[in-house]
């Protein structure tokens, strides 16, 4: 007559809920060339060529991109071969591996995440002095020290 009703589970909000998912690349499927779409995608199946979307790009755990991809941000969890440009933020967590470079304004790796590229992030304002600019300059303040050096030592 009444039976319990089973137990709800809550799992914690991360901001990347997949409700306004445009395209899903289902686990079975595997895409060959050029994926584009102005909505967000989600991939849990293969993609080979390019992926761009000027949203969200969600790749889970398992999933496989051989692609250069291109994203308004992206979250990774699967593996990437290929370079990652996200004009946002770029999430790579625990179980992802990326094989490229990744070029992005905000980088968030967790623990256990396996990266093999270069990462460039916009934003950064940092010069080097007017003095050290100037071609060869830095060789030949090193020139001159070594110089001093030795005639520090004949002298002695």
């Amino acid at each position: 007559m009444f039976q319990k009703s089973a137990p709800e589970i809550v799992q914690p909000h991360r901001g990347d809920d997949h409700d306004d998912v445009e395209t899903v690349v289902g686990p079975s499927v595997h895409v060959e060339g050029d994926f584009a779409s102005e909505g967000n995608i989600l991939v849990k199946g293969m993609v080979s060529g390019s992926v761009k979307t000027s949203k969200l790009l969600t790749a889970e755990p398992g999933s496989k991109i051989l692609a250069n991809v291109r994203a308004g941000s992206a979250v990774i969890s699967g593996s990437v071969r290929g370079n990652v440009k996200v004009d946002d933020r770029l999430e790579v967590t625990a179980s992802a591996q990326v094989l490229g470079d990744m070029d992005c304004s905000v980088l968030v790796v967790e623990a256990g995440a396996k990266l093999h590229g270069k990462v460039t992030m916009k934003g950064i304002e940092i010069e080097a002095p007017k003095t050290e600019r100037r071609a060869g300059f830095i060789g030949r303040k090193k020139e001159e020290s070594q110089m001093e050096a030795k005639e520090e030592e004949e002298a002695l």
